[in-house]
């Protein structure tokens, strides 16, 4: 829950002082980087492809989130948009901050009977520094609105159930993709400090086949690495304050 109570006042913190950090969009590393049977995508995905079995992994900006949900994503600090701060900027700036850093997970399984990747396996792994992260699962971001709602009842309490039910809707969950099926959603992991510039998220475990009572006998595990580039200064760059 660390990462949730002190959201908005870490922002606010980065945001005083001399010299800020601005982390710029996330991108692929090369290909030649890349573990073996992962492609590149033009779109920004790193995709696992192998046997018909494609696990594909793409980064979305908050520009792009806000036009997923436009009508939420917007009414400053009551914007219900809950992968992003919508519209809401900090008192006497320019620009709005990122809230959590956001991937779309997405699985089309023409190979096995079924798989299952499971969030819980996963986790974001700096090799710029030592830190790791874990995906937000939907009870820590449902407890992280729900200590915002103002009462059980009004504004506050509706703000809370449109939050709750785009996250059950939209996250990803570890459900079987069975033969012929396309699964997709988000994986939320925290905001990324200043010094994780390259970085992998590996997928461990992901289920390919199982016994008879659903555990699995066969399973692999996958990792797609990333890079961003990340500014220091007072404002951040043009680019950064442009949401595509």
């Amino acid at each position: 829950m660390k990462f949730f109570i002190l959201a908005k006042l870490a922002c606010l913190v980065l945001l005083v002082g001399c010299g800020r950090y601005f982390g710029g969009p996330i991108h692929p590393v090369p290909k030649v980087q890349q573990d073996e049977y992962m492609v590149v995508e033009d779109d920004g995905s790193v995709t696992y492809d192998f046997e018909r079995l494609e696990i594909s992994l793409r980064p979305l900006t908050d520009g792009e989130l806000n036009r997923q949900f436009p009508t939420h994503s917007i009414g400053g600090a009551t914007a219900t948009n809950p992968f992003t701060f919508g519209d809401w900027k900090p008192l006497g700036e320019s620009f709005t901050p990122p809230k959590y850093t956001v991937f779309l997970l997405s699985v089309k399984n023409y190979a096995y009977p079924k798989v299952r990747i499971d969030p819980a396996r996963m986790e974001l792994v700096s090799t710029t520094s030592r830190r790791t992260y874990k995906p937000l699962t939907f009870e820590e971001l449902v407890e992280y609105y729900y200590s915002q709602a103002q009462a059980y009842t009004g504004n506050g309490y509706d703000d809370y159930q449109e939050r709750r039910d785009l996250l059950r809707r939209y996250l990803y969950r570890a459900d079987f993709a069975y033969s012929g099926q396309e699964l997709e959603g988000y994986l939320i992991f925290p905001l990324l400090a200043h010094d994780v510039t390259e970085f992998a998220v590996n997928m461990a475990d992901v289920a390919l086949r199982f016994d008879f009572r659903d555990e699995p006998t066969a399973t692999a595990d996958l990792t797609f690495r990333y890079q961003r580039q990340v500014y220091k200064g007072y404002q951040p760059p043009s680019e950064l304050t442009i949401q595509p």
